[in-house]
């Protein structure tokens, strides 16, 4: 009996000796989690008939995170979480290695080949869907935004606040009086108070000129007239007029209108809202600050994760569009999955089903980006663990020895 006890000692150091080496190993080893060799005794008859690994568990416990400054590398910062990926059959597979680049088809893969998941939004209609399906980088330019066409009313077309000096006066040029060719439709600066020049763009993306002049034409009252280009000045309105009450503010009536430019070489007319709430006349210097909605089209430059797993493709025109969400796993028994190697973990009836969402909800933890988790393997630490492993094997060793001894001592007796 003595033999099988120790011989039990040695195959359970054997295989500690082997789950530490394979820890060593992987210390280098992105999104790696280290393992511990569970033991039990083997009891029968109330007699101890020696020991045995009744499991090996890994240490879920979060790795250092190294910023790498690739562009879709990503790590998960925070014990819960792991990246869903599909395997090239389609199978459903987990990671905490977030080293991941575009293949021939634009797919989010890490090396293995295996495609990174998300809520993406569809191309056509622009809705999340809520099946995770893999995240694809964009390809090709993004459209371009007419002013005026933003989906927020409140942020649709021009939006201008300035300050309107309260002592300056009428000016002395009459308006409509133009400059000679070949400034043609250019008014005479002497009908004018101030004039704000911006960009604004049609529906094919092709940027316009739009100059608004201003001209006082009374006590607390002014005019505003609009020109495209060096086209002539609209006709509509013509002009508006911009009324302030005794305090200097501007009276609701006066906050906003609308100029139809019409369509101009094969786009869509050209409508711009304009508004001027919470401007003012005081005295004072004039002064203005203006924003405008639309944009050309741009050409894809680059796509980042956010914190909270919000997938954003940036573009050349300096534009910015909100793809999808990376999906997030957890497990209520994260020590139930099966490990298939290449860092990749299975679904199985002891982890229970997966708990899905996005990074920084339900418990989950967020992302950073350009950067990894590194394995969570303590050298220094497995190093000790090997030397007490190969003193286990060593006393077991030494027990055959003893026990060989006595059965020999037995075998010589007369």
């Amino acid at each position: 009996m003595g033999f099988g006890q120790a011989l039990s000692g040695l195959n359970a150091a054997s295989q500690n000796l082997d789950v530490i080496g394979n820890n060593i190993a992987n210390s280098a080893t992105v999104g790696f989690k280290g393992a511990t060799a569970t033991f039990a005794d083997v009891f029968a008859s109330s007699r101890g008939l020696g020991t045995q690994v009744a499991a090996v568990n890994q240490r879920f416990t979060i790795g250092t995170v190294a910023i790498t400054g690739n562009q879709f590398d990503m790590a998960i910062d925070g014990a819960n979480g792991l990246f869903r990926v599909l395997d090239t059959s389609g199978a459903v597979m987990y990671t905490r290695n977030g080293q991941f680049s575009a293949n021939e088809e634009g797919f989010l893969v890490n090396a293995q080949g295996h495609r990174l998941t998300g809520f993406m939004d569809d191309p056509a209609s622009g809705v999340r869907g809520t099946v995770p399906t893999p995240i694809q980088v964009p390809s090709g330019n993004i459209a371009p935004r007419a002013t005026g066409t933003h989906p927020d009313a409140t942020q649709a077309g021009v939006r201008v606040k300035f300050n309107l000096d309260q002592a300056e006066q009428t000016p002395a040029v009459g308006w409509g009086t133009n400059l000679p060719a070949p400034a043609v439709n250019t008014p005479d600066p002497g009908s004018y108070n101030h004039v704000v020049r911006m960009t604004v763009y049609d529906s094919l993306g092709k940027d316009h000129q739009l100059t608004q002049y201003f001209r006082k034409t009374g006590t607390n009252q002014w005019a505003v007239y609009y020109q495209l280009n060096n086209d002539p000045v609209a006709t509509a309105p013509s002009p508006f007029p911009v009324s302030f009450g005794s305090d200097g503010t501007l009276t609701a009536a006066s906050e906003t209108t609308s100029v139809n430019f019409g369509a101009i070489a094969g786009s869509d007319p050209l409508i711009v809202p304009i508004s001027y709430k919470d401007s003012t006349q005081f005295a004072g210097d004039f002064g203005y600050t203006f924003k405008q909605d639309g944009y050309p089209t741009g050409a894809y430059a680059s796509m980042a994760i956010a914190p909270d797993g919000k997938i954003i493709a940036s573009y050349t025109n300096g534009e910015t569009q909100e793809m999808g969400e990376l999906v997030l796993a957890n497990f209520a028994n994260v020590q139930g999955l099966q490990a298939v190697g290449g860092n990749a973990w299975v679904e199985t009836a002891q982890s229970g089903q997966p708990l899905l969402g996005t990074p920084g909800t339900n418990g989950l933890a967020s992302i950073v980006g350009q950067a990894v988790e590194e394995s969570n393997v303590d050298m220094s630490q497995e190093l000790v663990n090997m030397i007490i492993a190969q003193r286990t094997y060593q006393a077991n060793a030494q027990t055959i020895k003893t026990q060989d001894q006595l059965l020999q001592t037995l075998i010589t007796m007369r």
